[in-house]
């Protein structure tokens, strides 16, 4: 039922990423591809200041408004994944379409791919009169204790 953009191939890699760049006629400068190196090697969604701290940790020296216009660029483009919350915008290296899933221990934002029955969208587009042809979902929890976890699993083979 997921639908791309015509034309498009989703980015599933810093290759996938660095060719749509390409594709779109981004000019790839040392500090983009930092960025989405970054990114990729972090597999989370990271403020813009993170994304500063962690690559000057690294020795790739680059300054705050560079961060800020690339990644800006970059998430314009749907090169990447920007996400609006009350504390600020995090970044992200998957940029089709998935859900979210937010722990509320940790503050982290996983990434997962859901597929919702067929029947589910049916009975939502007969609802709405709107014909679904993408979602997003946002899931909110804690994290389940891992002796708890070890149960659940047990119990719903």
């Amino acid at each position: 039922m997921r639908q791309e953009v015509v034309g498009t191939k989703p980015i599933r890699s810093l290759e996938d990423a660095l060719d749509r760049c390409q594709t779109l006629g981004m000019r790839l400068s040392r500090q983009r591809r930092y960025i989405l190196e970054l990114l990729w090697q972090a597999q989370e969604h990271l403020s813009a200041r993170e994304i500063y701290d962690r690559l000057n940790l690294q020795g790739k020296g680059i300054g705050h408004t560079s961060v800020y216009q690339n990644l800006e660029a970059l998430s314009n483009q749907g090169v990447i994944e920007c996400i609006e919350r009350s504390e600020g915008r995090l970044y992200g290296n998957i940029s089709d379409s998935h859900s979210h899933v937010n722990c509320l221990d940790t503050q982290q934002i996983l990434d997962v791919y859901v597929d919702l029955p067929p029947e589910l969208l049916r009975q939502i587009e007969e609802q709405t009169g709107v014909r679904i042809t993408d979602y997003r979902i946002d899931f909110y929890g804690y994290r389940v204790p891992e002796s708890e976890e070890s149960r659940q699993a047990m119990t719903n083979p």
